[in-house]
């Protein structure tokens, strides 16, 4: 059997804000958007598809591939706007209400930023992470 990974401790969000207004590009943004997965109860396949097999999720397996998650920032990056991108990604056994990652990005106007935050979790959901759910 494999080395078995733990859950990670979920950063403050409030630390997170004031060192991103502390940085040295902050007088360039004028928006910062947060996002903030969090396993729930209904399955991915009921919400997302709309088939429900009358199960409910009870844990998520979750892991992720750094240079992924680095190379999907790098790109975000590269967007018009955005100045300021900082992620963090649980691993291990998350049980319902567990934070599954945050993600906050800053940028000068409104549109760029939601364009961005949009692009980077589907790429971080779709191209960097493992989930499975575990149901009952």
């Amino acid at each position: 059997m494999g080395k078995e990974i733990h859950k990670k401790t979920p950063p403050s969000i409030d630390v997170w804000l004031k060192e991103a207004k502390a940085d040295r590009v902050a007088s360039r943004v004028g928006m910062f958007l947060v996002h903030n997965g969090v396993v729930r109860k209904t399955p991915k396949a009921r919400v997302r598809l709309g088939h429900d097999d009358g199960s409910l999720v009870t844990r998520m397996e979750f892991s992720y591939d750094a240079l992924k998650v680095d190379e999907a920032i790098t790109e975000t990056q590269k967007m018009d706007g955005i100045f300021y991108i900082k992620t963090w990604l649980n691993e291990g056994q998350l049980e319902v209400g567990d934070d599954i990652m945050y993600v906050l990005i800053g940028g000068d106007i409104r549109p760029h930023v939601v364009d961005a935050l949009q692009y980077l979790v589907e790429k971080i959901k779709t191209e960097c992470v493992t989930e499975i759910e575990q149901k009952e």
